[in-house]
């Protein structure tokens, strides 16, 4: 793969509309914008890539009722899925070939120390993102096979990597350095590097417009509550601390994460229970958090068990709740003043319960959930604490695909307005 510029004014950084692609190992998201009012145009996901069974489910959103089409059968690689997609697309007008596409923005899990902010990739950045698969073995391979598939699409276009990682780069290095040799750190780059970084910046910035305030006054406690989960402290709009470490398998109980746990229990499985290191690996990532407690890692699904009684369920959510508390006052200690604590993503949104009982005995340091405030369903940001509470309690959906469009606009962009000739990736035969 080769790189050449774009030429100063052409059509590609003229233009308003942004593809983000998110890459699986077996899936590919996508989402196209149109950054003129920041509305989405299409929908989509290809999901089971390369079993018999493959889907792909696309909702155009230009016109009328959003009606999601399917398309079934095996979709062999990411380079058929991206095909794929490409194709609905074309069907709505919305066609990759366009020349209102600006560029493809990407999400990167892992950007290490060296990428602070959104990329365009080029030969050199690809290879920095393959020299970090050992610390993120599962997410970056096929963060690079989706740039690859669109560069070889698009080969005329910027490609742009955002990184989960580039919001937690501010921490403080006694923050991010684990207590090991520093030697055998460095030389093996381990460090807490942090991961939901689009969500956590996109989630802060839209705290503070809902307190009315810049992000440079506010001092907010995030917590990410998906199926995958972090917290951060975030101050003035800068991360200062984050649950997940080198991987994203410290900090908070998740689905079928342990979070944190003491590290000699991996020793402890190896001698006594002589698991192999991968073993241990497939246990602590996929077979722990909610999931390894009571079987299920649905919290919808959890809530109806321990309505209708259930011992297990019951303390799986009050070790998740505990933990949720643990970093709500840890967090409170490392920024000194709150201003709101606020929950985001899939059960941060939408589970009330869970935010009622992870504020709930915290009135010392200021927090109250009003309970029919909390019980309020919606899509849109919003206080569920009451007015007299010392710190705010939030609701912020996330919005990680808008957050990559956004920065990925904003570079293309600034290179424009800077008259600089952007790299756009180009495939050898």
């Amino acid at each position: 793969m080769t790189t050449t510029p774009t030429k100063k004014g052409s059509a590609a950084v003229q233009a308003r509309r942004v593809l983000v692609l998110n890459s699986g190992s077996s899936s590919v998201k996508y989402q196209l914008l149109d950054m003129n009012d920041r509305s989405r145009l299409a929908i989509g996901l290809v999901e089971r890539i390369g079993e018999a069974t493959s889907r792909l489910l696309h909702t155009p959103l230009t016109g009328g009722d959003a009606e999601t089409r399917e398309r079934t059968g095996r979709i062999a690689d990411h380079a058929a899925a991206l095909q794929a997609a490409a194709e609905e697309l074309a069907a709505d007008g919305l066609g990759l070939d366009s020349p209102e596409l600006a560029a493809i923005g990407h999400r990167v899990v892992h950007g290490g120390l060296r990428f602070t902010e959104p990329t365009v990739v080029t030969d050199e950045v690809l290879k920095e993102i393959e020299r970090l698969v050992p610390v993120a073995p599962l997410h970056n391979p096929a963060n690079i096979t989706g740039i690859r598939t669109a560069q070889a699409l698009r080969p005329d276009l910027p490609q742009v990597a955002v990184f989960d990682t580039a919001f937690h780069t501010t921490m403080p290095e006694y923050v991010a350095r684990y207590a090991i040799d520093v030697e055998t750190a460095d030389a093996h780059r381990i460090r807490r590097y942090g991961f939901h970084g689009t969500s956590h910046a996109y989630v802060s910035r839209k705290a503070a417009e809902l307190l009315g305030r810049a992000p440079e006054e506010v001092n907010v406690i995030v917590l990410h509550l998906g199926n995958g989960a972090s917290a951060s402290a975030v101050a003035g709009g800068r991360c200062v601390e984050t649950s997940m470490g080198l991987t994203p398998l410290e900090g908070l109980v998740m689905g079928t994460r342990s979070g944190d746990i003491d590290p000699a229990v991996t020793f402890h499985l190896k001698r006594v229970a002589g698991m192999s290191t991968d073993e241990i690996d497939v246990l602590l990532n996929k077979k722990s958090g909610l999931v390894g407690l009571c079987g299920d890692n649905d919290m919808r699904e959890i809530r109806r068990r321990i309505d209708e009684g259930d011992e297990r369920a019951a303390l799986a959510f009050d070790i998740y709740v505990h933990r949720l508390k643990k970093y709500i006052g840890a967090y409170s200690a490392v920024l000194g003043r709150v201003d709101a604590v606020v929950f985001t993503a899939g059960v941060g949104e939408n589970s009330a319960p869970v935010r009622e009982a992870a504020i709930a005995g915290l009135e010392e340091l200021g927090l109250v959930v009003d309970a029919g405030l909390n019980a309020v369903r919606s899509g849109e940001p919003r206080l569920i604490s009451p007015n007299y509470a010392r710190v705010a309690v939030a609701v912020v959906p996330t919005d990680e695909e808008l957050e990559i469009a956004d920065q990925t606009f904003a570079l293309v962009g600034r290179a424009e307005s800077a008259g600089q000739e952007m790299p756009v990736g180009q495939v050898d035969n």
